[in-house]
């Protein structure tokens, strides 16, 4: 027998749901998801002044680096992901000890949210973002920045969250680096956006297929 009173109470939330959460401020957000602080850059803070410094010169030569031969890609957004080398080898010739993040269970994982983690001339870690983008899409409304929710995140202490986007051009079927922005993420609010999925198994199971034709 269905319980009318939950099928509407649960109808009720499901459309909730659909409304997508706007405006979170991400310092919120990694502070519930990790328990761990987003420090504010100070740019008139020494120490600040001189990791910006640091960052500027390794993402110059990451830039030379990814000019010197391009980089084979197929479309932008695997270059996208090769990029991330470069800056991880700049930022380690610099002293910095960039590397990959370990997640609370202690384990490097390259996919999701942060790239790199490294460490300035003072000891204090910080997360680093790698993107790519061309001028046409700077003010575009499409996503381009994620956070996905996981209970072994990659974020295990207080750190500065930055990114650094490079502005990519196709030369004769390798990307070419044009230029660079480096961005202090915490001043950023995000959206949340619901959605409902299934896997193969419930997809194809039986009583869903009306009909099946192979050759």
């Amino acid at each position: 027998m269905i319980d009318e009173e939950y099928v509407k109470e649960l109808e009720e939330t499901i459309a909730k749901m659909i409304k997508p959460l706007k405006g979170i401020p991400l310092k919120i957000v990694i502070k519930s998801l990790s328990g761990f602080e987003v420090l504010d850059f100070d740019k008139n803070d020494p120490k600040d002044k001189e990791l910006l410094n640091c960052l500027v010169k390794a993402l110059k030569n990451a830039v030379e680096a990814i000019n010197k031969e391009g980089i084979d890609s197929a479309r932008p957004n695997e270059a996208g992901n090769a990029v991330e080398f470069f800056v991880k080898e700049a930022l380690t010739a610099l002293g910095c000890e960039a590397e990959t993040p370990n997640t609370l269970e202690g384990k490097k994982k390259s996919s999701g949210y942060p790239d790199i983690i490294f460490k300035d001339q003072y000891g204090r870690y910080n997360y680093l973002e790698c993107k790519t983008f061309n001028q046409k899409d700077l003010n575009s409304s499409l996503r381009t920045f994620y956070l996905s929710p996981s209970s072994n995140f990659k974020i295990t202490t207080n750190a500065h969250h930055l990114l650094a986007s490079f502005e990519m051009e196709r030369r004769n079927g390798r990307f070419y680096a044009k230029g660079f922005k480096l961005l202090t993420l915490e001043k950023i609010r995000v959206n949340v956006k619901n959605e409902f999925n299934a896997n193969n198994k419930e997809l194809y199971r039986e009583g869903n297929i009306l009909f099946e034709y192979y050759i």
